[in-house]
């Protein structure tokens, strides 16, 4: 690890049981994100973001989820959004895109309505859940099926158009709807936009070609990059728990059966060096992805993004399978909801429902 500091890592295990507590990140660890403009890593440079290269980004993600899978979560959904930011054009919404102290929420369902209205503009009404951050969000995406005259509107393909739209703290009713037994301290409460109105400007298409910033970032495809970004926290939360377990075993190893001993100490060197070899074929696979949008590389690009969602599933699928192999040999305490290894364990088995970790 390092990118963090080991003063950003204490101050964010230190706050990391409270959060859970609280439901929410801790304003510590929420200043901390602030003061590095973590939530902004994926803003263009034009609105004053950060506008890191997506590598970049990644391990980023990877050091945050090592030290407390929340966070990890919560920066990267919430810093996922942020890049929305690049399919607006300067001008529109700059007040919100350039606060320092910006984090948008949001939700990939679709599970709204835009009714558009004849003097320009859209009728928005639906009911959205799993929107990570929700609780300091200043902004929400949400994707909605367009309506007009009474009527889904047929996309190129023949089925109902789909786009997403941006709605201001101020307009949207978050829910207290978060009930999962892990990644409690994201917030990922849903919410609710009740028959609003919004200018036409706040509804946009997730595509390079429609992307307003000609960076690199924004010439990447969003499947790979969603994929990428979310099965990194898999592998930050599993080097955390065998950082828990390797403590927790050592102190055991006493009172055990020299046979299970034996084991369990096999069992953790496979999954560390199974961990190595699938993390760095993924970041082999990711890198080059990114070289094919930055120094124009001989791979194809369906090749290259292939992979990347490749990799990207055998990652989260592969360390959670290790995982669950050691989880018995930390004994009783592991399943005490209190323990930090129990929180761990909790946050990656949480976040390994994700459908894109799964489906793709």
């Amino acid at each position: 690890m390092s990118v963090l500091t080991p003063s950003a890592v204490a101050v964010i295990r230190e706050h990391a049981a409270e959060a859970e507590r609280r439901g929410e990140l801790h304003p510590a660890v929420l200043e901390l994100i602030y003061e590095h403009q973590w939530f902004r890593c994926m803003v263009p440079q034009c609105f004053g973001g950060l506008g890191w290269p997506l590598p970049a980004v990644v391990r980023l993600e990877e050091e945050l989820a090592w030290a407390d899978g929340s966070v990890g979560w919560t920066v990267t959904l919430c810093g996922g959004a942020g890049w929305f930011a690049g399919f607006f054009s300067p001008g529109e919404l700059d007040s919100l895109f350039s606060h320092p102290r910006l984090c948008i929420a949001g939700s990939g369902m679709t599970a709204g309505r835009a009714e558009r209205l004849t003097g320009g503009g859209y009728r928005v009404s639906g009911q959205w859940t799993y929107a990570s951050g929700a609780r300091h969000a200043m902004a929400f995406t949400a994707n909605c099926t367009i309506w007009a005259d009474g009527a889904p509107v047929p996309g190129e393909d023949g089925q109902p158009l789909v786009r997403p739209f941006l709605f201001l703290r101020k307009e949207v009713q978050v829910l207290d709807d978060w009930r999962a037994v892990g990644l409690v301290a994201t917030g990922s409460n849903g919410f609710v936009v009740p028959e609003l109105e919004v200018p036409a400007e706040r509804c946009f298409v997730i595509d390079g070609s429609a992307a307003k910033d000609g960076s690199p970032l924004y010439r990447y495809p969003f499947l790979p990059l969603a994929e990428a970004t979310l099965a990194i926290n898999s592998c930050g939360m599993a080097w955390h728990f065998l950082e828990c377990f390797a403590g927790i075993f050592e102190r055991r190893k006493g009172h055990l059966p020299a046979a299970g001993v034996e084991e369990a100490g096999l069992l953790f060197g496979q999954a560390r060096s199974e961990l190595v070899r699938v993390r760095e074929e993924f970041y082999a696979a990711l890198d080059a992805s990114w070289a094919t949008r930055t120094q124009g590389a001989t791979c194809t690009e369906t090749v290259s993004f292939e992979a990347v969602s490749t990799t990207s599933k055998t990652l989260a699928a592969t360390v959670r399978q290790w995982v669950d192999r050691l989880y018995p040999f930390a004994g009783l305490g592991a399943a005490h909801t209190g323990s930090e290894i129990n929180r761990v364990w909790r946050d990656l088995h949480t976040a390994s429902q994700h459908p894109l970790l799964v489906f793709g």
